[in-house]
């Protein structure tokens, strides 16, 4: 979905109340949101119950939603704070870390000639991501799958955009190295 989409969106349930606007919204982040309150509470249920918590909140704060400057950071950055007040809420007395994050690659390409990518390779790809230290592992999902800009997942997780762009270029390396291409010589 573009900016220009989701502001589109945005605008009509702030000014009209557009319920069809809303679910647009909701089908649109849905998933993406339960990945991530997923690793942050290791919980699908709890995910669950977070990401409705994030929705209705949205519901019912929409009169406001038009003074939000980027509502694609705004809603993770949501789900991320009522992910801890679950956390806390549970009396799980857990300290929120980066190295403890769970997350689940669904897909990193959604149009169909990029789909065509063997299932062998999608695994090796898995498995690779899977291989990837927890902090980069979520900054690279946020990143690729996700599509938040750099700047945006250094905002959402507190650290500097350097750190960001070097735990991008690690995760690279390391995918790169794991999943050899072979392309072939014109000469």
């Amino acid at each position: 979905m573009t900016s220009t989409a989701r502001q589109d969106l945005v605008a009509r349930i702030a000014l009209n109340d557009d319920s069809v606007a809303y679910k647009q919204l909701f089908l649109h982040y849905h998933l993406k949101l339960l990945s991530f309150s997923f690793s942050i509470t290791h919980c699908k249920e709890s995910s669950e119950e977070v990401v409705s918590d994030v929705f209705l909140n949205i519901w019912n704060t929409r009169n406001r939603l038009l003074r939000v400057e980027n509502f694609h950071l705004y809603i993770y950055v949501c789900t991320k704070n009522i992910s801890l007040n679950y956390l806390a809420k549970q009396k799980r007395e857990q300290v929120f870390s980066l190295d403890n994050v769970k997350t689940e690659l669904r897909s990193l390409y959604f149009d169909p000639e990029q789909l065509m990518i063997t299932s062998e390779m999608f695994q090796r790809i898995q498995k690779a991501v899977s291989d990837l230290p927890p902090k980069c592992q979520l900054i690279f999902k946020l990143v690729k799958e996700d599509n938040l800009r750099y700047k945006e997942v250094a905002e959402l997780l507190h650290l500097s955009v350097k750190t960001v762009e070097t735990q991008m270029s690690i995760a690279l390396r390391k995918l790169g190295t794991a999943i050899p291409f072979k392309v072939p010589s014109i000469i």
